[in-house]
């Protein structure tokens, strides 16, 4: 009796010990769903967060903003941001814009902010110093704050084998340069292209005119235009978006005069597209590439890692592959290719150093 009585009091722990067990493997579940759902908000305050202003000339000027706004965007993709919340950009019309915009993207809480191109350094910089606690970039020029990294290029290194590009394919032994603002930026490209066209034929007649903007198609056509007409046969531009009335203008007389050698060099990014006209017929020699979008990429991730390089001046070259020349897709002849490379080995060497100005 005593054992059956000690049998049924054991089963009854044992049901409320199996109930409890029940219990608590319950709550086990709501547990770890908390435990996971404070992780996911932990990734999210982890999200390292980049915005952009641009220049004039818009996002989409198949040149220098639309390099660096790739830049960005790859930065996004990368770590799976959301677009205009992890990673996004502002347009700036005009000058004025920059100030503006730059505080914009500083009251969304943008952990970096780019401003890209030189004519932002003012505003750069007085932004910089109000928001000492912000982390800022600029491309193409320097601000000397310990909150701003600032990214130049040797852009005269890039341009001196478009100019040697150029001077070997023309045959009227007439090339032009064609810039946007007269800047420091735009002055390298200038100095690099004469010096290299110069190289390959100390008698080539280089014309260089500057637009004085870098949003305007219509005077880069103009330009355009009167170079063609006076005999050039192969123009570099360094004008952003102002530079596609030069791919205009090298197409039209191209479609009027399928024989008619008229080339265009294009810069910052590959613009191929910009001078195909069909299937078999395209205006774009090269481009000058220039690595505006890798840069970006580079020192987003330095600086989502705790390695924001503030107060540093980061130059890309020949030798860091931060300039170079595009694929022809075969307008460029073996022989002349030849060449290009064995200047760009010279330069990336320091055998040859390239001037930043044109020697007067």
């Amino acid at each position: 009796m005593k054992k059956r009585k000690f049998g049924l009091v054991l089963s009854s722990v044992l049901a409320a010990s199996a109930i409890l067990g029940a219990c608590g493997a319950k709550e086990e579940k709501p547990a770890k769903e908390k435990e996971n759902a404070s992780s996911s908000e932990s990734k999210k305050e982890e999200a390292f967060t980049v915005g952009m202003v641009t220049d004039v000339g818009g996002v989409d000027d198949k040149s220098f903003n639309q390099s660096a706004w790739e830049g960005v965007q790859a930065y996004g993709k990368e770590h799976g941001l959301e677009k205009d919340k992890g990673f996004a950009y502002l347009q700036s019309k005009s000058d004025a814009d920059y100030e503006s915009n730059l505080n914009a993207l500083l009251r969304r809480d943008f952990n970096l902010i780019y401003g890209i191109g030189y004519l932002m350094e003012d505003a750069m910089t007085a932004i910089a110093e109000e928001n000492p606690d912000g982390k800022f970039a600029i491309v193409d020029a320097e601000v000397k704050a310990d909150n701003v990294v600032s990214v130049m290029f040797k852009e005269q290194e890039g341009a001196f084998l478009a100019g040697v590009a150029a001077a070997k394919m023309s045959k009227s032994g007439k090339v032009g340069f064609v810039g946007g603002v007269d800047i420091p930026v735009i002055n390298r490209f200038e100095a690099g292209f004469v010096e290299g066209a110069k190289a390959v034929n100390p008698k080539i007649e280089i014309q260089s005119k500057y637009t004085g903007a870098f949003d305007k198609a219509d005077l880069g056509k103009i330009t355009a235009n009167s170079m063609y007409s006076s005999g050039v046969d192969v123009i570099f531009h360094a004008a952003g978006a102002t530079g596609n009335g030069v791919f205009s203008e090298a197409k039209e007389r191209k479609k009027k005069d399928p024989n008619a050698n008229v080339w265009v060099i294009g810069v910052d990014a590959d613009q191929y597209e910009e001078g195909k006209i069909d299937d078999k017929t395209n205006v774009t020699l090269t481009s000058m590439l220039k690595g505006v979008n890798a840069a970006v990429v580079d020192i987003s991730n330095k600086s989502k890692n705790g390695e924001f390089p503030g107060g540093k001046t980061l130059t890309y070259g020949l030798a860091e592959d931060g300039v170079k020349l595009a694929d022809s897709r075969g307008a460029i002849p073996a022989d002349v290719q030849a060449v290009i490379d064995d200047y760009k080995e010279k330069i990336a060497k320091g055998e040859i150093k390239v001037p930043e100005k044109v020697k007067k």
